[in-house]
């Protein structure tokens, strides 16, 4: 476990603090990099982000997904391209990372063992210190030594993609002592979107699966989750660590 240092003593915690400058009483917008902008969670935090007036790179595979705004540019790139991402992301405040290969996707545990790394990899080369990444709620703890991935919770038909993000989070990034990055957890489950609703009113915690204690249910709606995403790069709470998310 890594020792916390306070962000004002720490450099490398320093150098994005562009959200504490403050101009004529505003708060100075972002210029971000967003992998994944039109998936389920990128396209609601793509949303939240051009909702605020941050300036926004949109990483996708298909463009014409997106929506028209004078602050979004729209890029065509393979996120196993780390050169290309490298070059993208250079000059840019923060990464935010919604990658996901498809739930759907036969190669799903293949291209997420391959391609995390790889983002990581680009947004060291580009330079960028901040990298917030949509995390999995697998490596939760539903109880003292018991993490939500080995509960018996998880449908099977899904686990190819639970559980190698998992690992990219325990083996890997928590080795990553040159970026700041977070990895957001999700809680259990995410509402439908169309059923979701943006209320601004949530539990954050670290390590430990938020229950709602109304349903006994952990779940946060998509757009409740992009809140928080959005107000980490903001203000950032958190620095080289995960936390996640729950009603």
């Amino acid at each position: 476990m890594k020792t916390q240092t306070n962000e004002l003593e720490n450099p490398l915690f320093k150098k994005h603090n562009f959200h504490n400058k403050q101009k004529k009483g505003k708060q100075i917008m972002a210029n971000v990099v967003l992998i994944g902008a039109t998936g389920f969670v990128g396209s609601a935090i793509l949303n939240e982000l051009l909702s605020r007036g941050h300036k926004v790179t949109a990483v996708v595979r298909n463009a014409a997904k997106l929506p028209k705004n004078d602050n979004l540019t729209a890029v065509e790139e393979d996120v196993a391209n780390v050169d290309a991402i490298a070059n993208i992301a250079k000059g840019k405040d923060a990464v935010i990372s919604a990658y996901n290969p498809g739930w759907n996707n036969p190669d799903i545990k293949r291209l997420i063992e391959e391609n995390y790394p790889k983002i990581v990899e680009a947004v060291k080369k580009s330079g960028v210190q901040r990298l917030l990444i949509v995390g999995g709620a697998g490596t939760l703890f539903v109880k003292p030594g018991l993490r939500v991935v080995d509960s018996g919770f998880i449908p099977a038909e899904i686990m190819d993609g639970v559980r190698p993000l998992g690992e990219f989070y325990l083996n890997f990034l928590t080795k990553e002592h040159d970026l700041d990055w977070v990895f957001f957890s999700p809680a259990g489950a995410f509402e439908d979107a169309d059923k979701g609703q943006r209320t601004g009113k949530f539990r954050l915690g670290k390590d430990d699966l938020i229950v709602d204690p109304a349903t006994g249910t952990s779940h946060i709606s998509v757009q409740d989750y992009a809140i928080a995403m959005v107000e980490e790069l903001e203000k950032p709470a958190h620095h080289q660590e995960r936390f996640t998310i729950g009603y």
